[in-house]
């Protein structure tokens, strides 16, 4: 659909007026709406800072951040869903209770006499990801991954964020299967 350019009026809409000295509105709609906007302004700046005062924000709820935002120490809630592809995540402060932690992000290196720049397939990520996550559980848990009893998953770049050139990392994610996790399990030997 081609973009309207300021010429491109419907042959109803009057031409444009000259525009009004500095400071004055052109009209009493301009003036009025200008009013509605500021007020609509300061009551949802003031909402704001009502809420954050009496505490109606709340941290353990979570905010969604992209999963190319992602870095390590993060904690969040586990995915609902088992989706095809993530874009978005929940972060969570790590005090409150959550299932996953990010670990490591590891950009993908293709083996020997393989060309980087295609898309190796899920087998070859997923081969990638396991060996690598693992290698990196024990350097941040502070144990080896044989001796936890927390586990790891992670994220592999899309076949399409791959062909875009902007999705060519895993992302290790340490998880538990039992109590939800109150802190960091950063050197927590667990």
């Amino acid at each position: 659909m081609p973009q309207a350019r300021p010429t491109d009026r419907p042959p109803s809409d009057p031409a444009p007026s000259d525009p009004a000295p500095s400071g004055r509105a052109t009209s009493g709609r301009t003036a009025v709406l200008t009013g509605l906007l500021a007020g609509v302004l300061l009551l949802v700046a003031g909402c704001s800072w009502v809420s954050g005062i009496f505490g109606g924000s709340d941290p353990s709820a979570g905010t969604s951040i992209s999963v190319f935002d992602v870095k390590v120490g993060q904690c969040f809630q586990a995915p609902t869903a088992v989706h095809a592809e993530l874009s978005d995540l929940i972060t969570v402060p790590c005090q409150t209770p959550h299932r996953q932690e990010s670990f490591a992000l590891l950009p993908y290196q293709a083996p020997k006499g393989a060309d980087p720049s295609l898309y190796p397939g899920d087998t070859a990520l997923t081969s990638f990801a396991e060996g690598k996550c693992a290698e990196a559980f024990g350097p941040y848990v502070g144990v080896s991954y044989l001796d936890s009893s927390l586990y790891f998953t992670y994220l592999l770049p899309s076949a399409r964020g791959w062909e875009q050139g902007d999705d060519r990392s895993v992302i290790c994610f340490v998880t538990t299967t039992g109590p939800e996790l109150t802190s960091s399990v950063k050197g927590a030997k667990l």
